[in-house]
């Protein structure tokens, strides 16, 4: 086994460490130009047939991280994300609302703001209907209407869902 000396060892070191940084950055530029077969959330995704979005109701799409219903026969995407902190916004079967558990604000059906320290109604989605199917574009949102009149007129259906009346 042969001595190395100390310059050796340092040219033998900046060699490798320069090698390391340059197989870095070759790896990074890969991942950054190669194609991405992008889904999910942040993408379009499907939210089933356009047949099945409820009147007058609310279904939940996990997949879009929302809700489908109508408003005057329109079929509206909201997201069920809070705009006062994110939380995320459950549908009240019992009462027809949407209730935030964490500060107690209430929307109704199409996302309207009712009461609470949420500073405008539900965000909603682009979307549209493509082949008979709901495409929703998780990756456009539009923010939600500001506070004002309802366009909708339903009372309360019945008592708020556990866990938001004292919010």
């Amino acid at each position: 086994m042969s001595k190395i000396n100390r310059r050796d060892l340092l040219v033998r070191a900046w060699k490798w460490g320069f090698g390391l940084v340059s197989v870095a950055a070759a790896w990074t530029t890969w991942d950054m130009f190669k194609p991405s077969n992008a889904s999910g959330f942040g993408t379009k995704v499907s939210a089933g047939p356009a047949d099945s979005v409820p009147i007058d109701n609310v279904t939940e799409v996990p997949a879009m991280r929302g809700y489908l219903t109508t408003d005057k026969g329109e079929a509206v995407a909201l997201w069920w994300k809070c705009p006062h902190l994110g939380c995320r916004v459950p549908w009240c079967d019992s009462s027809g609302e949407f209730e935030c558990p964490c500060h107690g604000s209430v929307f109704n059906r199409v996302g309207e703001w009712r009461e609470g320290p949420a500073p405008r109604g539900l965000d909603r989605f682009s979307m549209q209907i493509v082949d008979g199917v709901v495409e929703v574009d998780t990756g456009s949102v539009i923010t939600g209407p500001p506070h004002g009149p309802e366009t909708i007129d339903e009372p309360v259906r019945g008592p708020k869902c556990e866990g938001t009346e004292d919010a």
